[in-house]
């Protein structure tokens, strides 16, 4: 199944880009009256894109919605002429509030004791981590010795969680990273077989650790950080 789905991914951007490529070539030779083109060749239809892209792949079916949405209501002005159309944009953060708030219940955690470690770090032993950040973030310190993905979650906001006291269960774990004008930061270990697969729109995701050539990785165990950084991003470190 995932190999099915990275292929038709794969197809679908291939696809894609045949068809930008021919847009191209088309707006090239004024095919294209000015109208329709500033609908084609414009930031929002770029968010669709994206949208549409990840979607088809299911690499993040929220993400891929919510780049939709936002890229569609910038872009109704554009294509409808609306009676109030310069009050639309008065509308977008009210609209955006309360996508986020739809979002932080779709992906609420349950209920989790607080502890905390001397240097005033929560302390969470559980295997699916589930972290939300709001304009505001923490540090976390994952204890779990069976641990198996979650959900990472930064908006106006960020964390920094550190696996160092962690091991990954066998097979492939998922983090899912939703990030918007915000970010996360994941310490881990120096022998963790990682794969990075997120999509930046006006952000990036990097990976900063410094590869030791004498480390085996065990192949039985992997770590994918998927997901889509808006304006935002994170990165990945070991000490």
């Amino acid at each position: 199944m995932e190999n099915r789905s990275r292929n038709t991914g794969r197809a679908f951007l291939g696809i894609i880009l045949v068809l930008v490529g021919l847009l191209l070539v088309a707006r090239n030779f004024d095919f294209f009256p000015f109208p329709i083109h500033q609908v084609i060749f414009s930031w929002q239809m770029l968010l669709i894109f994206i949208g549409v892209l990840m979607l088809v792949a299911r690499s993040n079916n929220t993400a891929g919605i919510i780049l939709v949405l936002i890229g569609g209501f910038f872009l109704i002005p554009r294509i409808f002429d609306l009676p109030f159309r310069w009050e639309w944009h008065n509308f977008f953060w009210p609209i955006l509030f309360i996508v986020f708030g739809v979002l932080v219940l779709l992906r609420g955690g349950r209920h989790r004791p607080n502890r905390f470690n001397e240097g005033g770090e929560q302390v969470l032993d559980d295997d699916y981590l589930d972290e939300v950040s709001i304009f505001g973030g923490g540090n976390r310190v994952i204890t779990s010795q069976n641990f198996q993905g979650g959900k990472i979650t930064s908006i106006f906001g960020g964390s920094t969680i550190d696996f160092r006291k962690s091991n990954l269960s066998k097979g492939k774990s998922i983090i899912d990273v939703f990030t918007m004008f915000g970010g996360s930061k994941l310490i881990v270990p120096n022998d963790w077989d990682i794969r990075v697969e997120i999509v930046s729109v006006f952000g990036g995701y990097s990976d900063k650790r410094n590869p030791d050539p004498h480390i085996v990785y065990d192949a039985s165990k992997q770590l994918i950080i998927k997901g889509v950084a808006i304006f935002g991003g994170g990165e990945i470190k070991s000490y």
